[in-house]
């Protein structure tokens, strides 16, 4: 019998494994760089961690069982999962990405993966018709959904249809709603991105990155990639972000819960202007959303009326820290044009509406009304200044 998300997330695919006599109930932590040999053809399934590491491979198969793929890899980082991704492709290729994207990917495409040969077309998936920026040499479609930190939600069926109608890849990076709210390989995506830093984890406590994947083709070269450029994620990390995500349903169940709150609480607040979060009816988004997934999650983008009321309420926050990052435990604040965008060019941070008075929170597993207390406080003090 397939057993429930909430079990995955502490057994993965239930397969024992059969290195440890000990009973432990926590998986232990393997820190070891290499291994003995038995023989001469003879090994026990590991032989040096750059290659594989029993904590390793235990973190990547909950993973994989949570994202129902064939083979998930894990990473120092979300960003080295995505650079050992992108490694995939050759010079000459060219990839449609949304333009509402992590600044940090759009800094590797524009940068690093420009500069190795590929093109990049950016554009808004959530709107534009996809078909019209194919090319001969086009080879994949990136998307986030919802997007960071504009919250556009873009149709994965519908992307996956059209990847596949022209023979492309399809890549989703699910880091916001996670695995416990969406699965973009059963709506046809071919790779799913994580960065595990983030809720997987969940207690802002180490770095982490997943490539998840439903091909054995794409298995077995990223398998080459990651034992040929070294970026897997060490034991320890990994018995981290194992601990982490059995607590993911419950983490993410509350999160939301404090998210919904807020965002009730920002709608009604002077000096918002605008609230952006798929779970609002009514907006764009919000009825694709809610088919392709099973909840709309904890992140919460607002526009308030000014850049000195949004850097005011950065500063006057006494319980929520302003900082960078996102999916812990820990409501944070953080502000995009000078945080996670700021090495996005200013044009293009505009185009996509991050302005200077654009705020994003990742609403964290606190009692929902210190929260909306601590933010009330900091916006009222504003005016009466």
């Amino acid at each position: 019998m397939e057993k429930g998300i909430a079990t995955r997330c502490i057994y993965g695919d239930g397969k024992k494994f059969g290195g440890d006599r000990t009973g432990a109930i926590s998986f232990p932590i393997y820190q070891t760089a290499t291994y003995a040999h038995p023989a001469l053809g003879r090994d026990t399934g590991f032989s040096y961690s750059r290659l594989q590491n029993p904590t390793r491979q235990q973190l990547e198969n909950v993973v994989a069982s949570l994202e129902e793929g064939i083979d998930a890899l894990a990473f120092s980082s979300g960003m080295a999962a995505i650079t050992a991704m992108m490694e995939l492709f050759r010079p000459g290729d060219h990839i449609i990405v949304d333009a509402d994207l992590y600044g940090g990917s759009i800094r590797l495409f524009d940068n690093i993966n420009t500069k190795n040969g590929l093109t990049f077309s950016h554009i808004d998936c959530s709107k534009e018709k996809v078909e019209d920026y194919i090319t001969e040499n086009t080879r994949a479609i990136y998307i986030e959904t919802p997007t960071n930190p504009m919250m556009n939600v873009v149709d994965i069926r519908r992307m996956a249809q059209i990847a596949k109608a022209n023979h492309l890849l399809l890549i989703v990076d699910n880091t916001f709603l996670s695995p416990y709210f969406q699965k973009p390989l059963t709506l046809g995506a071919d790779i799913v991105i994580h960065s595990g830093t983030k809720f997987l984890g969940g207690h802002n406590d180490t770095l982490a990155g997943f490539v998840v994947t439903n091909s054995t083709e794409i298995s077995e070269r990223l398998r080459f990639l990651i034992k040929t450029v070294g970026s897997g994620l060490a034991p320890f990390d990994s018995w981290l972000i194992l601990r982490g995500i059995k607590t993911l349903p419950l983490r993410m169940e509350k999160a939301q819960e404090n998210a919904q709150a807020i965002v009730e609480f920002l709608q009604h607040q002077k000096g918002v202007e605008k609230v952006y979060y798929p779970g609002i009816e009514g907006t764009p988004g919000y009825e694709i959303n809610r088919k392709q997934a099973t909840g709309f999650g904890s992140m919460i983008t607002f526009a308030v009326e000014s850049s000195e009321l949004a850097q005011h309420i950065l500063a006057s926050t006494e319980l929520i820290p302003f900082a960078e990052s996102l999916g812990g435990t820990e409501t944070l604040l953080t502000y995009p044009c000078t945080q996670t965008h700021a090495d996005v060019p200013k044009e293009k941070r505009l185009q996509n509406g991050i302005t200077d008075c654009v705020l994003r929170l990742s609403a964290g597993i606190e009692d929902k009304k210190d929260l909306i207390a601590d933010l009330k406080q900091a916006m009222e003090s504003f005016y009466k200044r």
